[in-house]
């Protein structure tokens, strides 16, 4: 049992600091170019009209981190490389998944910004590892592009967190609100009653 054990052991990789440096770009770079694949229909599938433009925005943020980590990584003379990122693949396609079960509205738009948020703390968690490692090994460029994707990334979150909380979770609070109320108001489904049968007969 002890000689396997050894066996095992000596088949795993030591990578050196530059090799994790090289690692995590790569990871964030196939985060980012799966984020931009899919905040076209987020930003489509948005009923408030600020969401949208903080979807939009952070597109164009990650186009230019795609650019500024493929400088880098030529710095180093590596590429992007194919693996995809799975934890950034799980996080995106939650959020696709919400937008074919829930109907454009407040909560579709509550819900898109749970998701967007967790995908955010998770890239400012990657940006943060990334910058450590690339100042480690002198790669100021990949600093200077990762302080930026933080502050930015900080930003995005507390812009979303804000929008939630003084437009959507009202909007949403409201529209369960008159929901309720004509569910429960008599008079009320008379007047959607007549209304149809007007509707009908025109």
């Amino acid at each position: 049992m002890a000689k396997a054990k050894s066996s095992n052991q000596s088949k795993r990789e030591s990578p050196t600091c530059t090799d994790l440096t090289v690692l995590e770009l790569q990871e964030i770079h196939s985060a980012e170019t799966q984020l931009g694949r899919a905040l076209p229909r987020l930003a489509k599938a948005a009923q408030s009209n600020k969401l949208r433009q903080l979807v939009e925005q952070r597109q164009e943020e990650g186009e230019r981190i795609l650019k500024e980590i493929d400088a880098a990584l030529d710095e180093m003379e590596k590429s992007p490389g194919r693996k995809k990122n799975v934890a950034a693949e799980g996080l995106i396609n939650d959020a696709r998944e919400h937008i074919q079960e829930i109907e454009t509205g407040p909560a579709l738009d509550t819900v898109m910004i749970g998701a967007l948020q967790k995908t955010e703390h998770y890239c400012i968690a990657a940006w943060g590892t990334a910058k450590s490692l690339a100042g480690a090994v002198g790669q100021k460029s990949a600093v200077r592009s990762m302080e930026r994707a933080l502050k930015e990334g900080s930003s995005f979150d507390e812009e979303l967190t804000q929008l939630a909380e003084k437009e959507v979770t009202p909007a949403l609070l409201s529209q369960e609100s008159a929901d309720a109320q004509d569910d429960g108001d008599p008079r009320g489904r008379s007047r959607r009653s007549a209304g149809s049968e007007r509707h009908a007969s025109t």
